[in-house]
Parts: C-alpha cells; sequence; structure tokens
C-alpha cells in the first residue's frame, strides 16, 4: 500500500476504508429519512466510545446527542461517504470535551483503585495472578491517560478505541495528518513509559 512520510510517521495515502454500507450523503440530504441508516451503522461504535471514555449512563445522552448534531447539520457536511465515520467521532469528541472534568475524574479513581474483583478461594492461581495482573494494568493505564494533555489524550484513544486510521483521526480533529503523528507519537512515550517500555494501547504493543 502506498505511503507517505510525515513526522516521521507512516500515513496511509488512500482514502480511509469505506465501512458499513450507508447512504451517501448526497442521498440523505436529499432524503432525510435515510439519516436512519447512518445511525443504524455507527451508533454502537459511538455509544462505546463515549462509554469507554466517560461512563455508560453518559454514553446514552452522548451518543444520542452526537447524531442529533449530524443530522442538524448534515447540510454543512460536505465530505466523501468514506469522511461520515471520522465526522461522527469528531462531534462525538467535541462533546467529550465538555465534560473533561468527569473523564479526568474516572482516571483519577481507577488510578488510584485498590479494589479487586471478589476471588474465590477456588479460582485457580493463574487466574488470580492475571486476574490481580489487570487490575493493577488498568490502575497504571487510567494513571498515564490522565496525565495527558487532552489534545494528545483525545488523538491517543480515538485511534485506540474508536480505532480510526491516521487520516480519520485528522479528518474527526480538523487537523493534519502530521500533527497527527506527532501527537500520537507524544502520547504513546507517555504510555510506554508507564508499562516500562510496552505499549497496551498499541496493537504491536510498543
Amino acid at each position: 500500500m502506498p505511503v507517505t512520510e510525515q513526522s516521521g510517521c507512516r500515513v496511509d495515502a488512500l482514502s480511509v476504508p469505506s465501512g458499513p454500507l450507508v447512504p451517501t450523503p448526497e442521498q440523505w440530504r436529499a432524503e432525510p429519512d435515510r439519516f436512519a441508516e447512518v445511525f443504524d451503522a455507527y451508533h454502537g461504535e459511538i455509544y462505546r466510545y463515549v462509554a469507554s471514555r466517560l461512563s455508560i449512563a453518559q454514553a446514552d445522552d452522548l451518543a444520542a446527542e452526537t447524531f442529533l448534531i449530524a443530522f442538524r447539520t448534515r447540510a454543512r457536511f460536505d465530505g466523501a461517504a468514506t469522511q461520515v465515520r471520522a465526522w461522527l467521532y469528531g462531534i462525538a469528541t467535541n462533546l467529550i470535551r465538555r465534560h473533561r472534568r468527569d473523564e479526568e475524574r474516572k482516571y483519577r479513581a481507577l488510578a488510584r483503585s485498590e479494589q479487586t474483583a471478589w476471588i474465590s478461594d477456588e479460582e485457580p492461581a493463574d487466574q488470580v495472578v492475571s486476574r490481580v495482573s489487570a487490575g493493577r494494568a488498568q490502575r497504571r493505564l487510567a494513571a498515564a491517560l490522565r496525565s495527558l494533555k487532552p489534545r494528545d489524550r483525545d488523538v491517543l484513544l480515538l485511534s485506540a478505541l474508536g480505532e480510526l486510521s491516521y487520516a480519520e483521526v485528522a479528518e474527526a480533529l480538523g487537523i493534519p495528518p502530521g500533527t497527527v503523528g506527532s501527537r500520537l507519537t507524544r502520547a504513546r512515550r507517555a504510555v510506554r513509559s508507564a508499562f516500562n517500555e510496552i505499549d497496551p494501547t498499541s496493537d504491536q504493543g510498543a
């Protein structure tokens, strides 16, 4: 696949994947009722993204608000069908920013938590070790995420939670792909330092 070099990072030169089969922007602008198909295609992942960053209770409201804003502003969307997903993640991220204190409070609570889920005396030792280790990793990750600058955290979590490509993150946040690369590199460096150079937010672990 052709790539370009941006700030020392490999960025796909091709357009982002098309994703689910949904009406084109031209179609749902001309036939507003068809925007319901966009909701059906993307609501689940937007909901999970918001819930992961905030809470399930807030995800109900903010995911719905994401699509309400998208519907109301659909006439101003001039991107291609492949950019709809990034557009929705961008709206959701802007809404999350209004609740930045809630997000940081969540990470603070997780980082300080010493509780481990109840463990049965009959549970195999290897499972006990695994669950305790997972709890420790969660606390370290929460502390690392809380330490990040908000703009770096947005890029990292759009990539890690939303699984957006560089091009999609750039589209979602309205920033150049090179800026995505530099922010993601900085964020991953901070997370790796909390995990002895292993990056739990990356599929490659580095």
